[in-house]
């Protein structure tokens, strides 16, 4: 059975409408999936929800597809930020694609001391969350916010970030000489940290997060003091293993989904 192609698009979506697709997804219909005028589609845009489409006038360069009925209404993702500090090409890109997957709602490379990449491709990023939002199912996009460091990151939260509190994914220790800080100083476990905010009553649970993940090496000692002197920041462990930088941060947004998130939540079949 083949599957409907699901394409993302900027424009408005209503009832007897037209949507002018651009050249690339114009060329990817047409000549990479061979469609042809009357063919099915999904379309969405993060605003009007989800609509079953069918192409008009199937041309490489701009195609034109005619909007039947909407088969789903809009739903937001839940309200959670990844920052992470940016790795290689491929891990990036993982990155991007995963957080979209299991439900982020912002995405922002965050400069650390112990950071080896030097630029970030932001464009690069939001192509890579939207063709995941396309294969997830998702009804809307990622925001990917600018690059900065985590230094301007901090002390701008409030403004940038407001109200929203922090997890900081921290696997050190205090204990200098020690190999990761040693057993001393240790953050919580995540889910033992988030069970106070998991058993508080609604509406007061409904707060917005974010989650910090760090580079290959680590954050400073320095960084660590700076993360843990703000009022809005949890720092939490993610086990007794040290994790690559791309793998931590895939397994914090599962325990944060699992615990205030929605991963609990049940599925319904369209």
């Amino acid at each position: 059975m083949a599957t409907t192609p699901r394409l993302f698009v900027q424009d408005d979506l209503t009832d007897a409408g037209t949507v002018t697709l651009p050249a690339d997804q114009s060329h990817y219909l047409v000549t990479v999936l061979r469609k042809e005028a009357g063919a099915p589609l999904l379309v969405f845009n993060g605003r009007d929800g989800e609509w079953a489409a069918e192409i008009a006038t199937a041309h490489k360069k701009h195609c034109v597809i005619s909007l039947v009925e909407r088969t789903r209404e809009q739903a937001a993702s839940p309200d959670l930020a990844l920052l992470f500090a940016p790795v290689k090409k491929a891990p990036i890109d993982q990155i991007a694609q995963k957080a979209t997957e299991l439900g982020c709602s912002i995405l922002q490379p965050v400069m650390t001391a112990r950071t080896i990449v030097n630029r970030v491709k932001e464009d690069r990023l939001a192509a890579n969350t939207i063709e995941a939002a396309e294969q997830s199912e998702r009804l809307d996009v990622p925001e990917v916010r600018a690059t900065e460091k985590l230094e301007a990151v901090i002390g701008s939260w409030q403004e940038t970030y407001p109200g929203r509190r922090l997890i900081f994914c921290d696997e050190a220790g205090d204990e200098d000489g020690e190999r990761w800080g040693g057993a001393g100083g240790r953050a919580r476990p995540m889910l033992e940290a988030l069970a106070a905010f998991r058993d508080t009553p609604l509406p007061s649970r409904q707060v917005s997060w974010a989650i910090l993940t760090g580079p290959e090496g680590g954050f400073t000692p320095e960084e660590r003091d700076l993360l843990r002197r703000q009022d809005f920041v949890t720092p939490v462990t993610l086990g007794p293993r040290i994790l690559r930088a791309d793998t931590a941060a895939f397994a914090a947004i599962t325990l944060w989904q699992a615990a205030l998130g929605d991963l609990s939540e049940g599925f319904t079949v369209r």
